[in-house]
């Protein structure tokens, strides 16, 4: 346990839900010899079991309803689980919800002190914390006014810097990681990358997969109450992003993806990961089609940092037919861009344009006019138009 900031051992959690309303005991006792409880037992999570080491930014993932903000309120303490046991080495500092026990009659000082002594420091220590909270939160002009003065803007970043500047030696935080406005979030921002590069332990709940991959060092994911990834935060995040978009091929009435039709599906990057605009961009595909369908493949290349679409292909035109392995070699220029992260997206899809097959590892190329020496480079002569050669094809 020496390297163990959090511990979770095999925790279970249910809610009994009531299915009937009853007011009389007597009622509920003929009931419950009858064998009705008069309830349902709603099992949210089911024996999770992880740790969390010293220093790690460790995030959690999932769904609404997976279990995730029931799982911190567990390692808060705000829930005791029915199985399993928690152990938090060192003082822990939870952000459950923006302004929790803040009293709208108290002044912003008083509400410090108090929120404080809620989440287990003493008055010394509070002394101690109090200039860095209010020089964070921007508001030294505003602490001796009461709460309800202040707008709901400088009441989140009150709140908000009460929780992330408070000296404890694990932060917990549910889905929110930046408030306030434009400034106030570039302020967060740097915090966290700040926390992340200090060693301090953090776990993170988070539906923005971006802020995931950008924070954390390690990732679980959480479905049905149980974990259905951990470890590397990308496979984590890229599988929650699968999963979504799954959901959505099935709501449109497209589709489910499996491995009923196509499976093995490969992308691998043949062209520098960085490059220049003048150099084309190349990649393979290879897949196996296991009915006997028609598949073609839908690529996109997408700008990472905007999530604005830059080139994107949908070769309906040449389709694949029968089972077997399938592979593909495309190629593409973009000389009109320069000084930009492009992420490379890959499905495989069938003639009715349904979705079959989905790559979730994503890749990524910098293009940059000047910094890249031309002896680095891996460009290729070619000729223009569509090429096939023995069931592979190049695009020029």
């Amino acid at each position: 346990m020496a390297n163990i900031a959090v511990k979770i051992d095999h925790v279970s959690k249910y809610f009994r839900l009531p299915t009937e309303a009853t007011t009389s005991l007597r009622t509920t006792l003929v009931n419950r010899m009858r064998g009705i409880k008069g309830y349902k037992e709603q099992h949210v999570l089911k024996d999770i079991d992880f740790e969390v080491h010293e220093g790690d930014f460790f995030g959690i993932v999932g769904r609404n309803g997976s279990g995730k903000s029931t799982l911190l309120k567990i390692i808060s303490q705000i829930y005791v689980p029915e199985q399993g046991t928690v152990t938090v080495n060192g003082k822990l500092v939870s952000f459950i919800e923006l302004g929790v026990g803040f009293n709208p009659e108290l002044t912003g000082r008083e509400n410090i002190y108090m929120n404080g002594a809620m989440l287990g420091f003493s008055t010394e220590e509070i002394d101690a914390m109090y200039d860095d909270i209010v020089d964070f939160a921007e508001l030294p002009d505003f602490m001796n006014q009461k709460l309800k003065n202040y707008s709901s803007g400088m009441q989140v970043r009150l709140a908000f810097s009460v929780a992330i500047k408070a000296h404890g030696d694990v932060l917990v935080l549910d889905e929110v990681l930046a408030v306030g406005d434009e400034a106030f979030q570039r302020k967060c921002n740097d915090y966290f990358l700040e926390r992340k590069k200090s060693g301090k332990t953090t776990i993170l709940v988070t539906h923005d997969m971006n802020a995931a991959k950008k924070y954390c060092n390690k990732a679980i994911l959480i479905e049905n109450g149980l974990i259905k990834v951990a470890g590397d935060v990308d496979k984590v995040a890229n599988q929650y992003s699968l999963d979504n978009l799954k959901r959505l091929e099935a709501a449109q009435g497209k589709t489910q993806l499996s491995e009923e039709y196509v499976s093995d599906l490969k992308v691998n990057l043949l062209s520098p990961v960085q490059t220049t605009p003048e150099q084309p961009i190349k990649f393979e595909i290879e897949y196996d089609v296991k009915a006997p369908i028609e598949t073609y493949i839908a690529f996109s290349l997408t700008d990472a940092d905007h999530n604005i679409w830059i080139y994107n292909d949908n070769s309906l035109d040449y389709m694949t037919e029968g089972m077997g392995h399938k592979k593909a070699i495309y190629e593409c220029k973009l000389e009109q861009v320069n000084n930009l992260k492009l992420k490379l997206q890959v499905s495989v899809r069938n003639s009715k344009d349904e979705m079959v097959a989905y790559d979730p590892d994503e890749k990524f190329i910098m293009i940059n006019r000047n910094d890249i020496p031309k002896e680095d480079l891996s460009a290729k002569d070619s000729s223009s138009g569509l090429i096939q050669r023995n069931g592979a094809w190049d695009f020029a």
